[in-house]
C-alpha cells in the first residue's frame, strides 16, 4: 500500500490484525516503483466504469472486472496474466455452459 494517511491508522491496523493481513507500505521516495500497479488499477477502474450503472454498485462488479482483466491477452507478452501465473488458460464461466473448442479438445484428451 502507499503511505496515505487513510491507509495508515488505528482502524486499518485493527482490521489487518483481525484478518491476519500483513500490512506493508511502499517506499514513498520511489513512487515510480508503483507504476505497474497504478497502471493496472487504472485499467481495472476503466473496466468497472463500463460495467456499472452508477458509482454505488462498483463493488458488485469488481470480481467480474478482475476476471476480465486477468484473462485478457496482453499485447506485450501475447498471453493472459492467468496463464502466466497458472500455466494454463482459465475456464471462463460461459465455457461451462457452452463448451469452447479448447474445452471439448481437453475433454477428448482426458477420455483417451
Amino acid at each position: 500500500m502507499d503511505n496515505a494517511k487513510n491507509l495508515n491508522n488505528k482502524v486499518i491496523d485493527e482490521l489487518c490484525a483481525q484478518f491476519k493481513i500483513q500490512h506493508r507500505n511502499s517506499t514513498p521516495y520511489r513512487p515510480q516503483m508503483n507504476g505497474a500497479v497504478e497502471a493496472a488499477n487504472k485499467n481495472i477502474k476503466k473496466i468497472i466504469r463500463k460495467m456499472t450503472v452508477n458509482c454505488k454498485d462498483w463493488h458488485e462488479m469488481l470480481l467480474y472486472a478482475l476476471l476480465a482483466y486477468r484473462t485478457s491477452i496482453r499485447t506485450l507478452t501475447g498471453a493472459t496474466q492467468y496463464s502466466l501465473v497458472y500455466g494454463m488458460e482459465a475456464v471462463l464461466p460461459i465455457e461451462v455452459e457452452i463448451p469452447s473448442m479448447r474445452i471439448l479438445a481437453e475433454a477428448e484428451l482426458e477420455e483417451a
